[in-house]
């Protein structure tokens, strides 16, 4: 599959299959035309007398001083190299992938005003497999992300350092050599283009928003596992039950759970007149009222970075013949939806731990052995895989901290407010792994308890969800064993998607 980069927005799993399945890119022949376009009004204006921000002038609270024709380029080049000013750690192939595409997709639009090689040469990065290192801290998030994307700027100079597509790191020039890409020598208003983006902040929350709807629907199934391991009733999730509060994620949230326990003959045995169970605690009841709202947390902010998948983020932009100043580069509304992500996956993760410790206390798991230990004081069983889960928990509620409420200013107070929506996404992605990582030590606890209740039969969903991992070489209730290594082939199955696709296979796809 060939990504095309049209002067219409990109589709958010293009971003995805771009940034991890290496997808190979195009510019389409409107977004050629859009870009040499916009060339010839940056030309224009750049022969002229007058002092045009971003092609004769200098940045910032420079922004003052008037550049001669003679030293401009180098004016973009000091801008590229200053500018590369990153530290810490390298992060993710992945997210470089995909700014660096969304970076060419606000070219391709024909607003910033590069020359069509250098549109061409990112490119050319993309598919060679060539990233650059960027360091992890460096971005504001405001005036565009502008650390990293010069760190990628840099590497299109044949400058600074990059992973080739073997995954070694070598010197930009000798990666560009080797993939037949000639460095780019940057020319009027082409630095500020290519670094005056919010596109690592918003590919980084285009690839939480793939992950967590993934993780939505495995949450049902461990919810679903839950419910019915710990005897709980299937009746709370009925649709009458919900059309009373119209809330779309539970709704939909709510007929999957129905659906997951559908012929359950753990649920049917103790459905009756002998049942003296009158409410299930709320961990397990409200599951579809916590799993959907978390639902439209996500929809909403995919309504967010859709509109900014179809916005154009520079300054200043082309527009007919001249160019224009603007504040577009400021990242407050694809930060504050990462953040308000951070909060929810918190959460989430919090009933789902809350489910899982109600399995290890003997008072509350209706007859299953203490910790679900083989041989209860000889045998620990999972008792430390919940200590696992409360660490990640008690994590995952400092990150839901709010990075876009703070701000420092910068750039001698021109640059006063900003929105830190860079930070913001950084912590969502750890905060999306340690939730995957929780809902992994729910499917493997419930996996055992349901186990623990044969003859009972579960529902096929569930049954399915639990063979999987026996197919996976975790084995059933037993002696203590290493249980690190169970935990990795948990997470392994529900951070893949193969726990969704196996238990649709069983009963059909999942809202």
């Amino acid at each position: 599959m060939t990504v095309s980069i049209d002067v219409r927005p990109l589709a958010p799993d293009d971003v995805v299959a771009v940034a991890r399945a290496d997808a190979p890119v195009r510019l389409t022949e409107a977004a050629v035309a859009a870009i040499e376009r916009a060339r010839g009004v940056v030309e224009g204006l750049a022969a002229g007398p007058t002092p045009t921000y971003g092609v004769s002038t200098g940045f910032g609270a420079l922004a003052t001083r008037h550049i001669p024709a003679e030293q401009r380029d180098q004016l973009q080049r000091s801008l590229i190299r200053s500018h590369a000013a990153g530290s810490g750690p390298a992060v993710e192939r992945e997210v470089v992938r995909a700014l660096m595409l969304l970076r060419l997709s606000t070219l391709a639009t024909g607003h910033t005003g590069v020359r069509l090689e250098t549109a061409q040469a990112l490119a050319g990065l993309l598919n060679a497999g060539i990233t650059p290192v960027v360091p992890e801290y460096g971005s504001l998030g405001c005036s565009g992300d502008l650390a990293p994307l010069s760190a990628c700027a840099l590497a299109l100079m044949g400058e600074g350092e990059v992973d080739d597509a073997e995954g070694v790191r070598r010197p930009a020039a000798d990666a560009l050599a080797a993939a037949g890409i000639p460095p780019v020598r940057l020319a009027a208003k082409e630095g500020l283009a290519l670094v005056n983006g919010t596109d690592g902040m918003l590919g980084m929350l285009l690839l939480a928003l793939h992950d967590l709807r993934g993780l939505l629907r495995a949450a049902d199934i461990t919810a679903a596992m839950s419910v019915e391991a710990q005897l709980g009733t299937d009746r709370v999730f009925a649709a009458e039950l919900h059309a009373l509060r119209p809330q779309v994620g539970q709704q939909d949230s709510a007929a999957n759970l129905a659906r997951l326990l559908a012929d359950s003959g753990v649920v049917a045995s103790h459905r009756g007149p002998d049942c003296n169970r009158v409410q299930d605690a709320y961990s397990l009841r409200c599951s579809p009222q916590v799993h959907g709202a978390v639902r439209d947390t996500v929809e909403h902010a995919a309504t967010v970075a859709g509109r900014e998948l179809a916005s154009v983020i520079d300054n200043p932009v082309v527009i007919g013949d001249r160019v224009e100043s603007n504040g577009n580069f400021h990242g407050a509304p694809v930060a504050y939806v990462l953040d308000f992500l951070a909060v929810v996956a918190a959460d989430l993760a919090s009933i789902s731990e809350r489910r899982t410790d109600r399995f290890l206390d003997r008072a509350r798991n209706h007859g299953l052995p203490p910790f679900l230990a083989h041989d209860p004081g000889v045998d620990s069983g999972h008792m430390i895989a919940q200590y696992t889960q409360a660490g990640i928990v008690s994590e995952l509620k400092r990150l839901a901290v709010p990075a876009s409420v703070d701000s420092i200013p910068s750039s001698a107070m021109q640059e006063d407010h900003v929105s830190m929506g860079w930070g913001a996404a950084r912590k969502l992605r750890r905060s999306v792994d340690g939730l995957t990582r929780v809902l992994a030590i729910e499917y493997l606890t419930a996996a055992r308890a349901l186990d623990l209740r044969a003859p009972l039969a579960p529902a096929r969903g569930t049954a399915a969800a639990v063979r999987l991992l026996r197919d996976n070489g975790v084995e059933g209730p037993g002696p203590d064993r290493h249980l690190a290594p169970e935990i990795e082939t948990a997470v392994r199955l529900v951070r893949s998607g193969a726990l969704v696709e196996t238990v649709e296979a069983e009963i059909g796809e999942l809202a």
